[in-house]
């Protein structure tokens, strides 16, 4: 009986063991097999992305128009100084053949642009938020102004404030 007592313990003390080796080698295994899938992914899987980036048509570079210079007095309180907006606007399109549907309507592009920055004071300049809402209020407005043709953005070439 005390034989197999201790080998009933040593069989329960060797279960632990092996259940503790098995986990080591599926651990192990999990790894090397995860290393491997990661350094194929990293270093051999790039070449086919390559070669799919190539085979993909260069985009196309935007079109700029220009939109005459403007110089408008901005808005100001009775008895303040009279001050002076110049822009130097220009106009991203997506395709050269927008550039002759936005050409005819240029003058109801400026005509917007300058009744709009007419009323514009001074601090709705101030600093870098000023001028990015400027920018996306004409942008909104000259698409208004030349639907169905989509203008990609309003660029600044020149903004002085005297």
């Amino acid at each position: 009986m005390a034989d197999e007592a201790e080998s009933g313990a040593g069989a329960e003390a060797a279960a632990p063991k092996s259940k503790f080796k098995l986990i080591l080698i599926v651990v192990g295994a999990l790894v090397v097999l995860g290393g491997g899938a990661a350094t194929w992914f990293l270093f051999f899987h790039h070449g086919d992305a390559e070669h799919h980036a190539e085979a993909a048509p260069p985009p196309k570079p935007p079109v700029f128009v220009e939109v005459p210079d403007m110089m408008v007095n901005l808005a100001g309180a009775p008895g303040e100084r009279v001050q002076y907006l110049k822009l130097k606007i220009v106009l991203e399109l997506k395709e050269e053949k927008q550039v002759e549907a936005i050409k005819p309507t240029m003058p109801r592009v400026t005509d917007i642009f300058q009744t709009y920055v007419r009323e514009l004071r001074s601090s709705d300049l101030n600093g870098s938020a000023g001028i990015f809402r400027l920018k996306e209020e004409l942008t909104k407005r000259v698409n208004a102004a030349v639907a169905p043709v989509q203008v990609s953005a309003v660029l600044f070439k020149e903004v002085v404030l005297q």
